[in-house]
């Protein structure tokens, strides 16, 4: 939008950027020039992979398929916790890139057989325009769209992707705003209503939470969070509670206790939710995918690996309950 004078305010977060000629934005991905704002990571793709999707992690959709993932440098938040700071905290001009334009992108993706393009590693919001012109494309050529986000948007684009995507995760980093403030440099709010968002939009969403210990681990804010998700999103969301390892700038902090992981789990479940995980743990029971009814493994995973598929036509094998999901592509 432009505010007079040169100046220009991005509209895409919630933290508005106000820029004049020669200013960057937060996320270091948009610059302005002659009263008008410019993406600077316009295909420049500095992370490029096939992936199993349960590496998103989805578990809920197309398991044991694979999905075309890329990335752009930056990121909207700060995150002292970043698993990909090298990339989503430096500028386009700081990372190696490769230019791959839209049409490439799905090219990518149908000729290494996914049915899937992820927008991931950093945060895809800040590659908007690149994220909407191909999940277009793909769309448009039987592909389906996913994007692992802070979900940090404004609800206007935030609704204009949702157009587009087939799924989602979204990171619900904790459930107060002072650990988004002071961890993050983030808005608690903006996650929950773009969640609702994808909600009423049809889009599959699945939620990640990275258990820190002694920062987002108390069982109440837990039951909370596992009760808000219920309310507002439904009791067959997966919840995944990711084991965290010390890195980037809290590499001071031991790696999470499994039991507080498998604590955590069991408070979610408590409140209602059928579908809690435990990430990065390989091997952890809490990994497969069990049917509500008659609790039986459905999915049985290690790693990102699917090593047994019990879901026919969308219903539990043994019992014939309808397991939440996308099952066919």
């Amino acid at each position: 939008k432009s505010m007079g004078g040169g100046a220009v305010q991005c509209e895409l977060c919630p933290r508005k950027c106000t820029l004049s000629d020669g200013q960057r934005s937060f996320c270091r991905a948009r610059k302005p020039k002659d009263g008008k704002l410019y993406s600077l990571v316009w295909g420049l793709v500095c992370a490029a992979h096939i992936d199993p999707i349960e590496k998103k992690p989805l578990f809920h959709f197309l398991p044991g398929t694979q999905a075309f993932s890329i990335a752009t440098a930056g990121c909207n938040y700060r995150c002292r916790f970043c698993q990909n700071w090298s990339i989503s905290q430096f500028p386009p001009e700081d990372t190696d890139n490769e230019n791959i334009p839209p049409e490439d992108v799905v090219r990518g993706a149908r000729d290494a057989n996914c049915p899937t393009i992820a927008y991931t590693y950093t945060e895809p919001s800040i590659f908007f325009e690149y994220m909407l012109e191909s999940a277009k494309l793909a769309r448009a050529n039987g592909i389906k769209n996913m994007y692992h986000s802070n979900g940090s948007l404004n609800e206007r684009p935030a609704g204009e992707i949702a157009r587009y995507l087939d799924a989602a995760n979204i990171d619900l980093k904790a459930f107060n705003q002072e650990f988004y403030s002071e961890l993050c440099e983030g808005h608690l709010e903006t996650v929950l209503n773009t969640l609702k968002i994808l909600k009423k939009s049809g889009v599959w969403v699945e939620i990640t939470t990275l258990i820190i210990p002694a920062l987002n681990d108390d069982p109440d804010q837990i039951r909370q969070m596992s009760n808000w998700i219920r309310e507002n999103l439904g009791d067959e969301t997966p919840l995944h509670f990711s084991r965290f390892w010390p890195l980037y700038k809290l590499a001071s902090i031991q790696p999470t206790p499994v039991s507080t992981l498998e604590s955590a789990r069991q408070t979610a479940m408590a409140a209602g939710l059928k579908y809690v995980y435990i990430g990065n743990i390989p091997g952890h029971e809490a990994e497969n995918t069990y049917c509500p009814k008659c609790e039986k493994i459905v999915i049985r995973r290690t790693g990102y690996s699917v090593l047994e598929n019990n879901i026919i036509s969308g219903n539990c094998k043994f019992c014939g309950y309808p397991i939440a999901g996308v099952w066919h592509g």
